[in-house]
Formats: C-alpha cells, sequence, structure tokens
C-alpha cells in the first residue's frame, strides 16, 4: 500500500537526537488539508448562534455518517499512536485513529514541540487529535492549531496515571465536573471540527451516566467509553465492564465508543454485540499486533484445538520492517521507535535475550542497525507467526 502526503518541513529531523531533554511531547507535520467539520446552514441554532440539543444530536450524528461510521479504531496512546504506527495500523484495516496525548499548554506554547510531535498526512483521515488540558483557553489555542488537519479535536479525561494526577488532567478531572464541562463547552462553541471525550467508569454507575448526559449537554459529539475505573489500571488483571458502556451507549443519544479487552476480531464482533458500541478502540494489543484488525492474532491467542486457525504468513518482524520504512517516510522521535520495536519484538527477545541486551545498549539508533536485528533474528531460527482464521 504506498503512502503519499503534502508535507511541509517545519523543523530539523528528531532522529538527528537521542538527547530526551531535545524531545518534547508534541508535533506537526503539516499537510494540506480541508477542516471536515462545516456548520450545516439547515440546523437550528439558539439566539447566541449555538446549536440547540436536538440539531446538535443531528450534527453530531452527520459528521460520524460522513467519516464512514468506522468501527475499528487505534486508541490513543502517550508516545505509540503515532504516524507511521497509525499508517500501519490502517493498512491492516484500521479505519480511523487517534494521535497520542498532547499537553495542550506545551502544544500551544511551544513550536519546536509541535514540529515534532504531531504528525499528519492526507491518508490519514479519519483522524481524532486528543488533549490532556485543565484550562479552557489553552486548550482552545492548542485546538485552533490542529483543527484544520483532524475530524475531532478529543479531551482526555481518562488517563489513571501519576502524571495526570501531578498535572490535573485525566482521569482526575472527574472530581471537578464544573472544569470538565467548562473544556468541552469552549470548544464545542469555538471550533468547526466536533469535540469528542475519552472517560472512565466512576464506581457507581449512575455516576458514569450523569457523567456521560453532562458533557453531551456541554457539546461533546462523540464519546469513547473505557470500561474501567481510575483505580483499574491494570488490563490484564481486569476485564472491562462491557454491561457499563452499553448503560452509557442507552443513555446517551451520540455516538459512543467501547475501549477495553480487544485482542482479536472475535473480541470486537462480541464487544460490538454486547454494548451497541459504534465502534471499539485497542491500545495494547495493538502495539504487539499492529496487524489485529486484519484478523491476524498472536499465539498468545489461539486456543488449543481451535478450529479454523492458520498460519497467516506474515509475522511481527515483517511489520517492524514496514513500520521502519514508515518511519524513514515520515521522521518520528527515535524514542518511540524504540518502544514500538520492543512491543513487535518482545516474544522473539524472550526467546533470543542477547539480542534484546544489544538492541538496548544501542545508545544512538540507525535503520541499518534494526533492519540488520531483524535479520539477525530471522537467522537465529525465531519464527512466530501471526494467525488467522480461514473463514
Amino acid at each position: 500500500m504506498a503512502f503519499t502526503a503534502i508535507t511541509q518541513t517545519l523543523a530539523p529531523s528528531p532522529h538527528t537526537s537521542e538527547n530526551a531533554e531535545d524531545l518534547c511531547s508534541e508535533t506537526i507535520d503539516s499537510c494540506a488539508s480541508e477542516s471536515v467539520a462545516s456548520h450545516e446552514s439547515s440546523l437550528l441554532v439558539s439566539p447566541n448562534g449555538y446549536l440547540t440539543g436536538d440539531a446538535r444530536i443531528e450534527r453530531a450524528w452527520a459528521h460520524w455518517k460522513k467519516l464512514g461510521e468506522p468501527k475499528l479504531i487505534v486508541a490513543p496512546m502517550v508516545d505509540n499512536s503515532e504516524l507511521p504506527f497509525r499508517l500501519l495500523c490502517r493498512k491492516y484495516g484500521a479505519e480511523a485513529a487517534y494521535t497520542p496525548m498532547l499537553h495542550s499548554r506545551i502544544f500551544a506554547e511551544n513550536e519546536k514541540c509541535r514540529s515534532q510531535e504531531f504528525t499528519t498526512c492526507k491518508e490519514d483521515r479519519p483522524l481524532f487529535v486528543q488533549f490532556c488540558a485543565n484550562d479552557p483557553d489553552t486548550l482552545l489555542e492548542a485546538a485552533r492549531i490542529v483543527e484544520p488537519y483532524c475530524d475531532y479535536v478529543d479531551i482526555n479525561l481518562g488517563c489513571p496515571q501519576r502524571i495526570a494526577k501531578r498535572g490535573n488532567y485525566g482521569a482526575f478531572l472527574m472530581d471537578k465536573l464544573p472544569l470538565v464541562k467548562s473544556l468541552v463547552e469552549k470548544l464545542a462553541q469555538n471550533l468547526n471540527v466536533p469535540v469528542s471525550c475519552k472517560i472512565r467508569l466512576f464506581p457507581d454507575l449512575q455516576d458514569t451516566l450523569n457523567y456521560a448526559k453532562m458533557l453531551e449537554d456541554a457539546g461533546c459529539a462523540l464519546l469513547a467509553v473505557h470500561g474501567r475505573t481510575r483505580d483499574e489500571k491494570d488490563g490484564k488483571k481486569i476485564r472491562a465492564n462491557w454491561s457499563a458502556v452499553r448503560a452509557v451507549k442507552n443513555a446517551i443519544r451520540i455516538p459512543v465508543l467501547a475501549n477495553g479487552n480487544i485482542r482479536h476480531m472475535d473480541d470486537v464482533k462480541h464487544c460490538l454485540e454486547e454494548t451497541g458500541a459504534d465502534g471499539v478502540l485497542s491500545a495494547e494489543t495493538l502495539l504487539e499486533n499492529p496487524a489485529l484488525f486484519a484478523g491476524f492474532r498472536t499465539l498468545d491467542w489461539v486456543s488449543d484445538g481451535e478450529d479454523g486457525i492458520q498460519d497467516g504468513k506474515l509475522d511481527q518482524g515483517d511489520l517492524v520492517v514496514e513500520y521502519l520504512k514508515l518511519c524513514e517516510k515520515y521522521p518520528v522521535p527515535w524514542r518511540m521507535i524504540r518502544a514500538h520495536v520492543h512491543k513487535m519484538l518482545g516474544e522473539w527477545f524472550r526467546i533470543h535475550p542477547q539480542v534484546r541486551d544489544d538492541f538496548n545498549a544501542q545508545f544512538i539508533l540507525t535503520f541499518e542497525f534494526l533492519y540488520g536485528m531483524v535479520n539477525r533474528l530471522r537467522e537465529l531460527g525465531v519464527s512466530r507467526p501471526l494467525y488467522v482464521k480461514n473463514t
């Protein structure tokens, strides 16, 4: 699959340094594009010029349908859902994608960070650009920079990590609902692209439903629901609560996406059936297997004696090579590349830890080294194919 882009260089290539101090956490590689959303003249507006409730719901669905109602979506992942990885996932079935979480204040203030951390191209649509924020004016300033290049500006209301607690954003804004409402209203009333939000569950379901309704009333046009609470951080040990996602879907009128427990395409099917959601997000499993949405699964998710499972003639080494070629075309910071290689080749490294040790010892990476490392693993006899169902 060929990817082409109309790009404009805004900063030196981030491949020139591995120094973490030189690599901020936000970026724009400009591409010529048009702002997708427009104010439909046929919709009802209130005296102050803003869309009324029913008209806002109508426009939310019109926009979603215009995008093709994507169901298979790359979730936002800090430092991990950057352009080359998004394009790789799109090649293998992903129908939409989120950027990594961008810090609205840093993004608005720092041109170097903008030019390094957010890149896109004309094939990279539909696209959600996600920000964390705790100040409405700062969030709007950042959002206005990216709105010509995306289909939604997304507010991260779900990050449960300590850094979010320290920074007063993500899931820790669940304790500050008036602030959350003001963030959504600020964007909904001032942007031409719709606002989306990504949340976690409250321990009490009714609190979650009230939260979702508040976001909808504030102007949120699409809601992604991670089916775990703020304290349920370990997705491998704690199953996402799909019934709670269904309750949210039934309680509000805008499109709803489900996040959690998506390991292969059977999970996608079951999640859509059980939640009634309009699409699913996958994160951790995609990092190991970017071909998930094309029906490929790792050996971990092949049951003993499962009928119809066969070698898909693709493995994670092949995916690493494809990813690296995309990184050569669309440069991103080396820390992102390093993290993806570790995720995709994790099982291979466990078989040959000496190769992993050599990889970790490389303070400055090169594409030549990485391609050579994949070849070295193949020469050592690593064979871990991805599997597909024979349908």
